[in-house]
This record gives C-alpha cells, structure tokens and sequence, in this order.
C-alpha cells in the first residue's frame, strides 16, 4: 500500500472513531512532535498565553517555563496564608474544609490531598488526545502564576510537559465549575500511580516517570479549583475553529466558480449600505480570493441571481467569523485569568477601594508585619471557577457554523438540479462531457445522501445545552457550566462541518472541471486554481473504474483538508475587525 493510502485509511478509521465511542476509546491519538516547535520555549505569566502557543506546546512538543516572578508571588501567597491563619482568619481550603465542609475547621497535613487512582474507574471514558491533556497541563500551569505552589509543585508541572509524560485522565467528571474530578488523575500520575503514557506509550505512571528521569512528587499539591481541562478543551476548539472557516471560505469560492454565479451581493456599494464590520470583511476577502476568476468576466449565460445559499453565504460565514473571534478573546483572557478558590491578594490595602475598608471585608484583611515582616493582604472567597462568559461563547460558536452550514447541503443540491432544464447551473455535465469522461468520473460512485447524514448529526451536536441546577455537595455547588459538554460537542460539530465542506469542495471542483470543459479558456484566480490542483493529485478527475481507491473520495478530500491550512492557498487577506 502506498503512503498516501495509509494515510487516507487512517483518516478513515478516525471518522468512524467518531461514530464509535468505543473504537474512540481504544485509539489514542499521540502527538507529533514538530522539532522546530520543540526547540522553542514558551514563557507562562498567568497574563499573555495565546491559543497559538496553547497549540504549540500540546499539539507540536514546544517546551514551557515560568517567568522568574512567578515562584516569587507564590512564595508571597503562602506566607500571606500561613499569616492569615496565625491571625485567625478563616480561609476555605486550608483551615476550613471544601464545599459543604466549609464551616468546618482543618488542619491538612502535607500529602495528604485527593489523588485518585484512575485505575479505579475503568469504565470512565479516557481521554484518547495526547494534545488535549497537554493543553491543560499547560493551562494549568498558566493559572499557577494565581496560586500558592511551591517550586517543587510549579517545577513537576514543567517536567510532565517538557518529558512529555502524559497523565491518563478521564474525559468525564466535571460540570465546568472547577474541574475537581479531572485534576484527581493528573495528580495520581504526578505521585507516581495509575497510568500514564511516556512519549505516546501507556505504562504505569512510576514507570513513566522513571523512563523520563523523574520521581514521584511527595511534597503539597496546594488547593485547586480551575477549570484549565474545560479551558483546554475551548482552546482546542478555537485552533479547530480557525482551521474549518478557512475551509468555509475556500470552499464558498470553489463553489462560486462552479455554479458561475453572479458577484454583486459582494460588491463594495452593497457593504457600504449595510457597514457591519464582520460582513464588509467577509465580503472583501471573498472578492480577493476569486480575484483573477472568470467570474469577474461578462457572460451572457450567468443567471441574475443565484439561490439564496450562495448569495446569502457570505453573510453567514462573516457571522460565524465573528462568533469564532468572540470566542477566541473570551478563552484567551479566561486562560490569563485566577480561577483559584479562594484567591491571594498580596499588598491590596483597604485604602484601594471604599468597599475594602468595611467590616465584612476587613474580616478577609491579613495585617501581616511582625517579626518576620509578613505581608499583607486580603483572601478572599470567590467564583472565579464560573467559566461565563466563555461557556455562552462557545455555544454562539455553535449555533453560527450551524446557520452557516446550513448552506452547504442546499448549495450541493443545487449543483444536481434533476429538473429537466438546469435553472441555476444552466447547464448539466452530460451536456459538455463525452459520455466516457463522464463515466469515468470518481465522483459519481460516491453515496450520494452522506452529506445529508452528515449534515443531521452536525445539526444535533449544534443544539443548546439547557441549562440546568445541581444537587452536588450537599447544595453548596448547585450551579452546572457544561462548559465540558459544550465545547466537546461543539469539536464534534467542527470536525463534522469538515466532512460536510468535503462533500462541498469535491462537488465544487467537479464543476471546475465541468466549466472547464464547457469554455476552455476560463480562469478560476490563483487560489481556487491551487485547491483545485491539490484535490486532483489526491482525486483525479477521471479514472477507470477499476483504478479506483476503495476509500470514498469525500473520505480523500477530507483527509486532504485535514492535513493542508487553507491558508496555504490563500492571497493576503485584510486583517481582521477589531472590536466593533
């Protein structure tokens, strides 16, 4: 078998992985190491992370460290809380219990933290991305900077990453209002228990860490409450994201040229009517891409206006992009932001702000001084673990690409036009193809309903989560984010648009093909031009039929778009709107 249908097959086993959750529960997914990104560092703040160096790390092995003042600030919490206890404060989570227990006075001793062995649990679905685990790990790092760890704590985040150890962790357990559960597995493997895989490898944790020069921790894991796994899973989802709008954007073009439809919706007097910001973009970029094409020439045969899904497209995908952009900045400061419970305030006096200085706020005010010099500050019990707006965001994501995508399966359609005049395409293939190429195009043997199958589960995956109240921990954690579940489901949807745009692009490019054949000389712009080519060395244009891949070819050209950024074919595009 040759590479290229290797990897076509592959491609293939993860789409029906994602059909299967227990085919999906089976196939892990390791990363691959890129050794450029890999020999790049990125500095942790808790203030300036991006999604990019988010996927630098978890999907490409770039190795992480902390700015210097990092280990300071932790220092200044930790004696801020042994300060604030010696004073009599109470502080959740350290000389009060957790959750219900929060009335409760303690006296934790070191070591002795919730570590749950993932062994325990075998039925709980498990993580099968390796990147998705790093991407926490690195979130969660990026939230310590907030925290009151130890060097020895902060330094075992860094080694997992940089010896790339990855904690077995279960994909369920959290209700995105602090991902407790989530954290039990990634501190089993930091103590040396359960499993975990080293370099892409299962094994015992102990053996892992030993393969990587490590030792288990024994020192304190300090109280956590942050949602750095729901976090992970919106970031993931805001890489995936950029990826398929690309795809839309491309695949709009590619259908244009095929339908050679009409360009006025887009035309710079039309935007100025109607000036929304992300609509005016779309519109200029959708004209820079198809600059150069045919469609730009005069041709009596073009209809006046083309079907509502490709005229109306463009506004569509501007909404989606401007969906994704909302999303984008709302996991970007959540990912900068303390969501620790509770949290440290060094040096914050009451002279600050008048609310401060009152006597229910006083009663959080550490004096500090004393012999020893302590700080002072306020500790302050919050719900910074409430990831909104963020969760919102993601479901608005979900809910554009599904008003987007919902011009797809019609634009496909429409290429078919079975009535016995073409209306829109003007023309059918048998009219400018000779009986044997038209035979022996792939394209016709695949099935032609599985867009629409596509289309429907994406639909569902699409749908709200209703918000709902929780029961858990005696009533004290009675809200529920789903931030997991939404964020999950909305990553089912953008892999799902990705086969669903496979579908689009193979149908659109066929009909290069057809105008092509129809008027020889026709011109699709420099970036059609180059998708159009990419899918013909992946897809030829006519093939026996005994030649033939057993792979469908909307399998192909989904692998195809999968492997290769649209942004490679791409001209220079306008930057996009900034706030509006």
């Amino acid at each position: 078998m040759n590479p290229l249908a290797s990897v076509l097959l592959a491609l293939a086993a993860s789409l029906f992985a994602l059909a299967s959750p227990a085919l999906a529960q089976s196939a892990y997914q390791p990363i691959t190491v890129d050794p450029e990104a890999a020999g790049t560092t990125v500095t942790l703040t808790g203030r300036d992370l991006s999604i990019e160096d988010v996927v630098a790390v978890a999907r490409h092995g770039a190795k992480v460290r902390f700015a210097p003042e990092v280990y300071a600030t932790n220092a200044a919490r930790r004696e801020l809380i042994a300060q604030g206890d010696e004073e009599g404060i109470a502080i959740y989570g350290v000389n009060r219990g957790a959750g219900a227990l929060r009335e409760q006075e303690r006296r934790p001793q070191p070591g002795t933290q919730s570590d749950g062995n993932p062994a325990r649990y075998g039925a709980l679905p498990e993580i099968h991305e390796e990147a998705l685990v790093r991407a926490f790990l690195v979130i969660h790092a990026n939230h310590m900077p907030y925290g009151t760890g130890d060097k020895d704590y902060l330094e075992s985040i860094l080694a997992l990453l940089n010896r790339r150890v990855t904690p077995v962790m279960y994909s369920r357990g959290s209700l995105s209002e602090g991902d407790l559960f989530i954290f039990n597995n990634y501190q089993a493997t930091l103590k040396g228990r359960g499993f975990a895989y080293y370099e892409g490898q299962r094994m015992p944790a102990a053996e892992a860490l030993a393969k990587a020069g490590l030792k288990p921790f024994e020192g304190h894991i300090p109280h956590l409450t942050t949602n750095a796994y729901t976090d992970a899973i919106a970031a993931l989802l805001v890489d995936e994201g950029r990826h398929a709008l690309e795809w839309a954007d491309m695949a709009l073009a590619i259908d244009l040229i095929g339908m050679n439809s009409s360009l006025t919706p887009m035309a710079p007097p039309v935007q100025q009517e109607r000036p929304f910001p992300w609509l005016n973009w779309q519109a200029e970029k959708m004209l820079t891409i198809l600059r150069g094409s045919y469609l730009f020439e005069d041709d009596g045969d073009r209809i006046l206006q083309d079907p509502e899904s490709m005229r109306a497209s463009y506004i569509r995908l501007g909404s989606a992009w401007r969906a994704w952009a909302r999303l984008r900045d709302s996991v970007t400061l959540q990912m900068n932001s303390g969501e620790n419970n509770p949290g440290y305030f060094v040096g914050v006096e009451p002279g600050e702000h008048w609310s401060l200085s009152t006597p229910w706020m006083m009663r959080n005010y550490v004096r500090g001084g004393g012999q020893g010099g302590a700080p002072s500050g306020y500790i302050f019990s919050n719900a910074n673990w409430d990831a909104y707006p963020m969760t919102n965001d993601i479901e608005a994501f979900s809910l554009a690409l599904a008003n987007m995508a919902v011009t797809i399966p019609q634009r496909i359609e429409k290429f078919s036009d079975r009535g016995p005049v073409a209306f829109f395409t003007k023309i059918k293939p048998a009219d400018v193809l000779t009986p044997e190429e038209y035979d022996r195009t792939p394209y016709l043997v695949e099935p032609f309903f599985t867009y629409l199958d596509v289309w429907k589960e994406m639909q569902m995956l699409t749908q709200s989560v209703p918000p709902d109240t929780s029961v858990a921990d005696f009533g004290v954690a009675d809200l529920e984010g789903m931030g997991r579940l939404k964020g999950a489901r909305a990553r089912q949807a953008v892999d799902l648009l990705m086969q669903l745009m496979a579908y689009d692009v193979m149908t659109g490019t066929y009909w290069m093909d057809v105008r092509l054949a129809q008027q020889s000389d026709r011109a699709f712009g420099s970036a059609p031009t180059a998708v159009w080519q990419a899918v013909r060395e992946t897809v030829p244009w006519q093939m026996d039929p005994d030649e033939r891949p057993d792979i469908p070819p909307g399998v192909m050209v989904y692998g195809l778009m999968k492997e290769r950024a649209a942004s490679e074919f791409m001209p220079a595009i306008a930057d996009m709107p900034e706030g509006e």
